[in-house]
């Protein structure tokens, strides 16, 4: 009798089509069936692992659960077992912290199968080079061509962006989440750019931003920071291709660092009745080969690094990869602590109110650094 396991992933292509398509190859290889189930982008994001852990032997995650997985013991560390030297090679070949995302309280909760930042997306038939600072863009703004996903908890992440560019990356530890001086910068830069958006960006995710660039007739140029998603970079996923890069940059020197850090891990469950069976197809779809070849080739987004280096692989995607590298490689890592996930969202409103109603920066930032600490004490 085939053995049958259950996985639970995210709504969209890059999550699903990977997952589907790597498992009957699987299937294939060891006779042991994965079937998958999908959640939309915002379940996704908070809806909650321990949960999903009752119901699937795998999980996709994102990595700022991992405080809140810890405290439910609802997954199975993946460094358990006698795997080191393939740890050390994923660790080896990670992009960027992804693999480290997933590594809290001394212990691995998923290894990473998906990489992704907030990168900067254009439409290359309109623009022949994606900005380069942040003056080109708030001159594409003021011409109603800029768009900008704000739906929580993306308006955070842009100001995570926006600050840790700027050389002031916001706390990961105790106290606030960033001291006032800074956070007020930050906060009023996001705000120059905001009050010249269309108003529905509030309403907007990356995939919905991404949809809209991407739609026929549409006019929007630039989507300067948002989750990178492969499949718009695809002949033939939607009427006009978008491109990628890097993301402007406000410092000085020109440099793409401290974009939020996004992507996937593939996770085991504590409860799962076929835990063996379960990581042994995690350390199989986290693979090189898988990764670079069929995870790729499926639509997948690859969380190891060997992937994004494949000339193929890149020209396959009109250099997405290799575009996109230097945000990823020097991504910032959110908080990952137990009550993380509910400050995320809180923080994210309370923002997105702010930019609403074009509150003082103060009084924004003062709201935001109570909501951390609080959570930091739950």
């Amino acid at each position: 009798m085939t053995l049958k396991l259950k996985g639970m992933t995210w709504s969209h292509p890059r999550g699903y089509d990977p997952m589907v398509h790597c498992s009957t190859l699987f299937m294939q290889e060891t006779g042991i069936e994965v079937s998958w189930d999908k959640r939309s982008l915002q379940d996704f994001e908070s809806f909650p692992v321990e949960e999903l852990a009752k119901n699937y032997d795998l999980i996709v995650i994102d990595h700022p659960h991992v405080g809140q997985i810890t405290a439910s013991e609802c997954l199975v560390p993946l460094d358990s077992g006698n795997q080191q030297g393939i740890l050390d090679e994923y660790l080896q070949h990670s992009v960027g912290p992804s693999y480290k995302s997933y590594f809290w309280k001394g212990q691995q909760w998923a290894l990473p199968i998906d990489a992704a930042a907030q990168v900067q997306a254009y439409r290359p038939d309109i623009i022949s080079q994606p900005p380069k600072c942040w003056e080109e863009i708030i001159e594409l703004a003021k011409n109603g061509q800029v768009i900008l996903p704000l739906r929580s908890p993306h308006a955070l992440m842009c100001f995570y962006t926006l600050a840790a560019n700027q050389g002031c990356p916001c706390n990961t530890g105790d106290g606030d989440l960033i001291n006032m001086a800074e956070g007020v910068k930050t906060y009023r830069l996001l705000d120059e750019l905001v009050s010249l958006l269309d108003p529905q960006c509030f309403e907007m995710d990356p995939i919905a931003a991404l949809e809209a660039m991407s739609a026929p007739n549409s006019s929007f140029a630039v989507m300067p920071y948002g989750y990178g998603y492969v499949s718009y970079a695809l002949e033939g996923f939607r009427p006009n291709l978008l491109a990628f890069s890097d993301i402007p940059s406000i410092a000085r020197n020109g440099v793409p660092a401290g974009s939020v850090l996004g992507g996937t891990g593939i996770a085991v469950s504590a409860l799962s009745e076929h835990r063996e069976e379960a990581m042994k197809f995690a350390y199989w779809i986290a693979s090189s080969e898988v990764q670079r070849l069929s995870y790729a080739a499926s639509g997948g987004q690859p969380g190891h690094a060997m992937a994004w280096h494949d000339k193929h692989v890149n020209l396959a995607t009109h250099g997405f990869y290799s575009n996109t590298l230097s945000t990823l490689e020097t991504s910032f890592v959110r908080p990952r602590h137990n009550g993380y996930m509910h400050f995320q969202n809180a923080a994210s409103e309370r923002l997105s109110l702010g930019l609403k109603k074009r509150e003082q920066a103060e009084t924004v930032i003062t709201d935001i650094n109570a909501l951390y600490k609080r959570s930091r004490n739950r």
